[in-house]
């Protein structure tokens, strides 16, 4: 709140406290009095109007009723000092008093004066009439307070603690006593609840010893109500009545509490706060503005007593250390004044007048009672505060002035870069109702009459004929009632009715426009192109002045207090009105499919006492009581983001309809972009139509995908008609009878004909035809019928199919089209031999399909048939001949027949004439193979037949005939088969159980049964001591402890077969229980007879033990090694490294190492064969080397070795392989064939023979060279892969690998050996050498060499 002077510097005299009154009603002053012995007045603007010498220090202060009159008393002085504040004099007068005055107190209701005297005596003094009363001993000592009701009574509190309630002659009414002195009495009225309130003050109050608050209720003076409080609160300073009935009171400890007067809440408090810390003086409530205020410490503290609880202001006043005293407001509650205990006193603003007008974007607004405040925050141009010499009552803006103004006066200020000057003041002949101003004039709406006048003369000086002019010109135009003043034209209009355009270039009246009844207010856009008005009724219409064409804005406010224009060029045509309470949003469409209108977008609420300046990009200026404007977007704009980036704005559908209503195209095309729902762009797309928008509709239809309407609003782009062009629009959105409207009154009226032709609205269509273009009559009757025929109106389809007939050559397929809907609707009316003659006449095939159906439904079965025969629709033919049971048609017709559903009638009625085979053949064509079954099981007794259909087809219903014909002769097993194919399960299980069939009811169930007919199975087979098929098949219904038990029971000869499904069933429980029962069987722990390895091996696979399936293969291709089946142990090996490599598991070295000397030793017997004895006997050497695995054939290896390596030419190597075979236990066991040729080899030649070194090849790894068959490299130390067709190591250059399992190989080597022998000898699966493929990036298996 702004501070608007302060009295200091002792202005009384001392730094005692002072006393002060406002002016009641107007509050144009403010009476002061302190130690000095002196009254003075200041003005609102704390400027010293008038002072007052007392004769003593002042005891009361007080204004009258009207505030005309101040009256002062002092000390050692029976004189009222009377001041006339109108006639700004002092009257002295003689009160008549002995003693001192001590108290004053002016009647509420007339101009009484009630004096209180030291001695308890009472004055009365009418000032009116100069009449005084003296009324001694009203109290036994002096009077302290008092106060006078509505009513006219007075009463009055003295130091003698008693309290007395006076008339107006001074007759005492009431009198009562309080237990301390009373102070601060007050009058109000009490609520007394249940409906038995008295108008008018009931209740006299007054605070007793600043601790307890009595309230006296005069018309029950019995019942006497003192209220005390808590002590923590301290003394009571003040309290004041407000509201309906409620009492607010402070405390000295700084509390407020509010209590209530109704019977039922005394002594509940209603709220409590503390607003100052250290204590409390005063409070006043303002009632103008149904504010409270405190005082207290330094501060001051104003609560909105709609919620108390609030702070609503606070005054901070440091530089009274000592505090605050008192408090009060002016009767309007402008200004609020605060003494402090320094004797100072300060005056703040706490209201203006909210006084404001704007021109443009720029706002001049009443910030003082003495400045005006020139902003223009669009153009970002600095804020001017302007000094003005009055209060006004008015302000208007123009471009470069202000004008300020009261009464009939008014004061103009030139608006400059640096600083406001005074142009002029000018003085009216009646009182300014209003005022406008533009950049050279000023409009006055005065007394029924417009003053148009230069602002500043002595710039237009040479044009005295334009200075000034009165509107209207003359008496019958009417009296002018409101007025507007744009840069051109000065409008104004009259109660008459009448709105008036004066030219200002022209000084001439260019236009007028007659309204039914008395123009209210008027409200042109900026340029002035259209005008708002509002009427006497209360009605507001937008005025085109350049059609003179009106538009009504729908539900304006009754009570509208003003209009804004849209300043946003984004915005244009958008517009507000508004009244106490609220905002509507206005848009003026001037073009769209609908011709101009002005639409309502929503409504805002309009705080309370906030007065709307501005409009601009939705937001609107207000200017608010306190002398500042504040901004508010209005709730149909939310869906414009908050220009900070502070608050993100949440997009929804109601923010596209608001963007939609007010034609932000932008912001709906953003809003459609983050809603991205196809159902918003379609809204966009058909408001872009409304409104005329082609181009945006292009951009939104393109966006959706939609082609046709693209296509369709390309051609409008250049449409010039605007009745054309908003024709097809509304057409496009399904306003057709708008659309019919607007097309008819355009340039190319056959468009509407065209448009209800597509639309299908014929009668409308044959209407504008007969007007329009008769020659298409014809074409629209045919149209016509064909609808009404389809929705089965064939006597008027009939009609207009006749009219449709042209007998022109030149239309032979429109005349043919009318010619078959004249048959069919002939038919239809009963006129069968015309339509029947018709279609067989007409050339369309699909005409006789059309009318043999109408015919068949109308059960004329002869002639629909011969129709469809005739229309080669020979199925539904033949289906219409078996309704009239024409055999001998259907007979003749069946070679051509290819519907089941004939067949199927067919051989039902064969059927019933007993002609069975025929019956069969057409149920067969049917595909009715039950029927057929049954035929060859009941009639023809050709069980061959029916179990041949049965087992081709899958016939279910069939399968259980033919089980019931082998129950009947006796074949159990073949009626069990087709049981089980009939899925009777249950019947062929109880059969097989009845006759010792289970094995083959078990066989033929195979695995399609459900675990409880398994479970039957089982319990069968465990009952009959079948342990094999009890554990099969208790296997298959999941209770494995069961089928393991039984399989491991088998005899002997089931043994084999029952391990390999206990290993499966202990495979899929994966019990760890079951596993290990089962694995100590396997390693005879239960019967002490170790099973096969095998089985051990398969179990650990099945159960995906890798790991202890390799240790397991490992050892069984030992024992199989050791027994000499050398290839055995070979295929077990590879098959169980393939399965870990596929697992990606680890190999064991062992397992890799015992496979390459098991794979070395087969290549031997191939390259021998082959005549490759080099690579035999290197191959051999390998084998040699690790002979201990070959236990069983050591002498016929090492011969084999010897020989080969002879062969070879590797002569040492056989050298020393034959002193080997010389050793005891070798020698007696070799064969003789070749005993004699090795022990010549060791006689003769010796260990001095010459051997070739070894062929040398690089490392696959590092490069480096080594002998071929080396698979340890001495360089990176890598163990090499091998060839699976030489054993040697592979290199990088002439790589590949088998096809089947992955091996690698040296390419050609590979490939020379599948020439031969076509299978791969690792895997022994069959590859071709065409299936090779040589790798060519081998960087991927053994990386970079040297890396």
């Amino acid at each position: 709140m702004k501070r608007m002077f302060s009295l200091k510097d002792r202005v009384h005299g001392s730094d005692a406290p002072i006393t002060f009154q406002w002016q009641n009603i107007l509050g144009n002053y403010l009476a002061t009095a302190g130690q000095n012995h002196t009254v003075k007045i200041w003005d609102r603007h704390g400027q010293l109007e008038e002072e007052i010498h007392l004769s003593g220090v002042s005891t009361g202060l007080e204004w009258d009723k009207d505030g005309d009159v101040l009256c002062a008393i002092c000390e050692k002085s029976n004189m009222l000092y009377m001041w006339d504040a109108n006639q700004k004099k002092v009257i002295k007068i003689d009160s008549g008093a002995k003693d001192g005055l001590t108290f004053l107190c002016w009647s509420k209701t007339t101009l009484l004066l009630a004096i209180g005297t030291s001695k308890g005596n009472l004055i009365l003094y009418d000032h009116k009439v100069g009449r005084k009363v003296s009324i001694l001993g009203k109290h036994n000592r002096k009077i302290i307070s008092g106060v006078w009701s509505m009513q006219n009574k007075v009463a009055l509190s003295g130091a003698d603690n008693s309290v007395t309630i006076s008339d107006t002659t001074g007759k005492t009414i009431h009198q009562f006593s309080v237990r301390d002195l009373p102070t601060r009495i007050r009058f109000s009225e009490m609520k007394r609840g249940g409906g038995k309130n008295e108008s008018g003050d009931n209740t006299v109050s007054a605070i007793v010893g600043k601790k307890t608050l009595f309230l006296y209720k005069l018309i029950d003076v019995d019942n006497v109500i003192e209220l005390a409080f808590q002590p923590n609160y301290g003394k009571i300073e003040a309290y004041e009545w407000y509201g309906n009935g409620y009492i607010m009171i402070g405390f000295s400890n700084g509390y407020i509490i509010a209590i209530s007067t109704f019977a039922k809440e005394i002594g509940q408090e209603l709220f409590q706060l503390r607003d100052h810390h250290d204590y409390l003086s005063s409070i006043a409530i303002s009632t103008s503005l149904n504010y409270a205020a405190s005082c207290g410490d330094t501060s001051v503290r104003i609560h909105d007593l709609h919620d108390v609880t609030e702070v609503s202001a606070i005054i901070s006043l440091e530089d009274e250390p000592k505090g605050l005293r008192s408090i009060d407001w002016t009767s309007d509650g402008q200004l609020l004044a605060v003494s402090s205990n320094r004797g100072n006193l300060h005056c703040y603003l706490t209201k203006l007048p909210i006084l404001g007008d704007s021109y443009g974007t720029k706002l001049a607004y009443l910030t003082s009672l003495l400045e005006v405040t020139v902003v223009n925050q669009i153009e970002e141009e600095p804020a001017t505060a302007v000094s003005i010499d009055i209060e006004p009552t008015f302000v208007a803006c123009g471009p470069y002035h202000i004008a300020v103004g009261m009464n009939n006066r008014a004061w103009f200020y030139f608006l400059s870069d640096k600083e406001s000057l005074k142009t002029c003041d000018k003085e009216y002949l009646e009182t300014i109702r209003s005022m406008r101003l533009n950049s050279d004039y000023a409009a006055v709406l005065i007394g029924g009459k417009v003053q148009l006048h230069l602002i500043d003369q002595r710039i237009h000086s040479g044009i005295e004929e334009r200075e000034t002019k009165l509107f209207p010109e003359r008496e019958d135009m009417g009296r002018a009632m409101c007025c507007a003043l744009t840069n051109d034209f000065l409008i104004y209009g009259t109660d008459t009715g009448s709105l008036y355009f004066f030219y200002i270039e022209d000084w001439s009246q260019v236009n007028v426009f007659r309204h039914s009844v008395g123009i209210r207010s008027i409200y042109p856009d900026s340029c002035g192109g259209h005008v708002a008005f509002v009427d006497e009724k209360g009605d507001g219409f937008i005025y085109n002045p350049v059609n003179d064409s009106t538009f009504e804005i729908p539900s304006i406010p009754s009570n509208s207090r003003g209009l804004l224009w849209e300043h946003n060029v984004y915005d244009k045509g958008v517009f507000v009105a508004f009244d106490d309470a609220n905002i509507n949003t206005y848009i003026f469409n001037r073009e769209s499919t609908q011709g101009s209108h002005v639409a309502l977008i929503g409504t805002t609420h309009l705080p309370l006492n906030q007065k709307p300046l501005l409009l601009y990009n939705g937001s609107l200026t207000l200017q608010i009581a306190s002398g500042k404007t504040t901004s508010m977007l209005l709730d149909t704009h939310s869906f414009i983001s908050v220009p900070d980036g502070r608050d993100e704005m949440q997009v929804d559908r109601k923010k596209l309809e608001q963007a939609i209503a007010l034609r932000r195209w932008r912001e709906a095309w953003v809003i459609c972009e983050a809603l991205s729902a196809e159902s918003n762009w379609y809204r966009l797309g058909a408001a872009a139509l409304h409104a005329l928008e082609v181009d945006l509709a292009v951009r939104v239809y393109r966006s959706l995908r939609d082609a046709g309407m693209v296509l369709a609003l390309e051609k409008l782009r250049d449409v010039e008609d605007s009745n054309l062009l908003a024709g097809t629009l509304a057409s496009y959105i399904g306003e057709f009878d708008l659309a019919q409207d607007l097309l008819l009154s355009s340039s190319q009226p056959l468009a509407a004909l065209e448009m209800r032709r597509d639309l299908m609205h014929w009668d409308t269509a044959l209407q504008l035809a007969n007007t329009l273009d008769p020659d298409q009559i014809p074409f629209i009757a045919k149209e016509y019928a064909q609808q009404l025929e389809f929705t089965g109106n064939y006597t008027a389809a009939l009609s207009h199919f006749e009219k449709g007939v042209m007998r022109k050559p030149d239309y032979k397929e429109h005349d043919e089209a009318c010619a078959a809907g004249v048959a069919r609707t002939s038919i239809r009316l009963g006129d069968i031999r015309r339509g029947v003659q018709l279609a067989l006449q007409h050339p369309s095939r699909q005409l006789k399909k059309e009318c043999g159906a109408i015919l068949e439904g109308m059960r004329q079965f002869q002639e629909s048939a011969s129709l469809f025969e005739k229309g080669e629709y020979i199925d539904k033919a033949a289906a219409v001949y078996i309704k009239c049971k024409n055999w001998q048609k259907v007979g003749s017709l069946l070679p051509k027949i290819t519907s089941l559903k004939i067949f199927l009638q067919y051989a039902k009625a064969k059927e019933a004439d007993g002609k069975f085979t025929e019956a069969a053949d057409a149920y067969h064509s049917a595909r009715d193979y039950d029927s057929e079954v049954r035929i060859y099981l009941d009639h023809l007794r050709d069980p061959e037949r029916a179990v041949h259909i049965v087992k081709e087809q899958g016939s279910i219903e069939g399968a259980k005939m033919v089980a019931k014909f082998f129950i009947k002769h006796g074949d159990y097993g073949s009626a069990i088969q087709f049981l089980v194919l009939s899925k009777c399960n249950d019947e062929a299980f109880q059969m097989a159980q009845q006759h010792g069939q289970m094995e083959i009811y078990a066989d033929i169930i195979g695995d399609d049964a459900t675990p409880e007919d398994f479970r039957s199975i089982a319990v069968h087979f465990e009952n009959d001591k079948n342990h094999l098929l009890a554990g099969k098949f208790y296997a298959k219904c999941g209770e494995y402890p069961k089928a393991l038990r039984h399989f491991l029971k088998c005899s002997s000869s089931d043994s084999n077969e029952a391990l390999l499904m206990a290993i499966e069933a202990v495979a899929s429980a994966k019990d760890s229980k079951l596993t290990r029962q089962l694995i100590d069987f396997l390693m005879g722990e239960a019967d002490g007879v170790p099973k096969d390895a095998n089985f051990l091996f398969k179990l650990y696979m099945a159960l995906g033990q890798f790991g202890d399936a390799a240790h397991t293969a490992v050892i069984i291709s030992k024992e199989e090694q050791n027994n000499g089946n050398y290839r055995v142990a070979h295929k077990l090996l590879f098959s169980m490294l393939r399965e870990l490599k596929n697992r990606n598991i680890k190999v064991p070295a062992e397992m890799e190492n015992n496979l390459l000397i098991l794979h070395s030793y087969i290549l031997v017997k191939d390259h021998v064969k082959r005549g490759n004895h080099l690579i035999a006997a290197r191959m051999l050497i390998r084998v040699a080397e690790n002979i201990s695995k070959f236990p069983q054939h050591i002498v016929p290896i090492l011969t084999t070795t010897v020989i080969e390596c002879r062969r070879a030419n590797l002569m040492r190597s056989s050298f020393s392989y034959a002193a080997m075979l010389m050793r005891p236990e070798y020698r007696n066991k070799i064969d003789p064939k070749y005993k004699k040729k090795i022990e010549d080899i060791v006689r003769k030649t010796g260990g001095n023979q010459e051997e070739e070194d070894e062929r040398t090849t690089p490392c696959p790894y590092c490069g480096s060279e080594l002998a071929e068959t080396d698979l340890i490299c001495p360089g990176c130390r890598n163990t090499l892969p091998y060839c699976v067709a030489t054993g040697r190591h592979v290199t990088r250059d002439n790589l590949t690998n088998c096809p089947r399992c992955q091996f690698p190989a040296i390419s050609s080597e590979l490939q020379r050996y599948l020439d031969v022998e076509p299978s791969c000898p690792m895997c022994a699966e069959r590859v071709s050498s065409d299936e090779l493929i040589r790798i060519r990036n081998p960087e991927k298996i053994f990386g970079d060499i040297g890396a």
